[in-house]
């Protein structure tokens, strides 16, 4: 895949296995999995077969989640992006479009999640002309679905997840 989209700080660009170690980092990291399953990656090979996973879906559906890299310096920053999600049921839904982002902790609080939805929301909508995005966040992530909120998802309901944790439901459409 060789879409890379830009922002004034961010440069977004498919996942490459060269990224392993600075995702394994964020995602060995107990701090980035709080609202996440608490179940960090304890071998930097779950982070290859991720990296591979998403790469597969590149192909399968034109789209996927994306290194997030600070082009001041060229640091992996996180992973955001737009998913076809067509692989499991999440709030009785399947065979959509989902946004989602995961930063390293380092990178918090900076607006680098917002920037990012921006840019992502703008492409997912003008130029996929995808007519519903969603996204779902843990109830108890403030500053997540601040981040939906502010960038203009709205929340449609609470629901459970197997394990009976409140996870958010957001949409946003294309007007």
């Amino acid at each position: 895949m060789n879409l890379i989209l830009e922002t004034n700080r961010l440069l977004l660009r498919p996942l490459e296995l060269s990224d392993a170690e600075a995702m394994f980092e964020m995602d060995n990291n107990p701090n980035v999995h709080t609202y996440l399953w608490q179940s960090p990656t304890q071998d930097i090979n779950e982070t290859i077969k991720i990296i591979e996973m998403v790469q597969m879906q590149y192909v399968a559906n034109k789209i996927g989640r994306f290194a997030t890299i600070l082009k001041e310096t060229g640091e992996f920053i996180g992973w955001t992006g737009i998913k076809f999600v067509n692989d499991h049921i999440e709030n009785g839904n399947t065979n959509f479009y989902d946004y989602g982002y995961r930063l390293n902790e380092n990178f918090w609080n900076k607006g680098y999640a917002t920037e990012a939805s921006i840019a992502w929301l703008d492409y997912g909508f003008n130029q996929m002309n995808i007519d519903k995005m969603h996204a779902y966040t843990h109830a108890q992530n403030g500053a997540s679905n601040h981040v939906l909120q502010k960038v203009g998802f709205q929340f449609m309901e609470d629901y459970p997840d197997n394990e009976s944790v409140i996870w958010k439901w957001w949409m946003m459409e294309n007007v």
